[in-house]
């Protein structure tokens, strides 16, 4: 197999894991689909070495975009078990305006000066949802 094949089959298997984090959101209603909502994946390749760093500022960046920005609705980030070190982040915002507006938030730019030099690989990826249902959990 390729390289260029297992890149694909490690992308389409963390798609998979992530679409099947969603059934498992405690009543996030949010999720509700919305057409001008606006979904992005990334996929990155962290520096072995810097892997612990990059999960804690990964996780304290994701934890201030959701306590403090009402249009990010969703950020959810996995690894490959196997494969620690490539991580993917499924991110569901209000809209692109609100996108556009996390990007520039003081904690985003905190997050990306952090960790420039831990990402070996970032590919982005937008997509557009078939189906993001969520079971409400009482």
């Amino acid at each position: 197999m390729t390289m260029e094949k297992k890149i694909i089959r490690f992308h389409l298997q963390l798609l998979l894991i992530v679409f099947c984090m969603l059934t498992f959101n405690s009543g996030n209603k949010a999720l509700a689909q919305n057409k001008t909502q606006y979904i992005r994946i990334a996929n990155l390749v962290i520096d072995t070495t810097q892997l612990e760093t990059y999960k804690a500022a990964l996780k304290e960046h994701a934890e201030a975009a959701i306590s403090k920005e009402p249009g990010v609705l969703t950020l959810y980030a996995v690894y490959d078990k196997d494969r620690p070190s490539h991580v993917t982040v499924f991110e569901i915002y209000a809209s692109k305006e609100a996108y556009n507006s996390h990007i520039q938030s003081p904690h985003f730019l905190k997050y990306k000066d952090t960790v420039k030099d831990m990402v070996k690989s970032l590919v982005l990826l937008d997509v557009i949802p078939i189906a993001l249902e969520t079971k409400k959990h009482n």
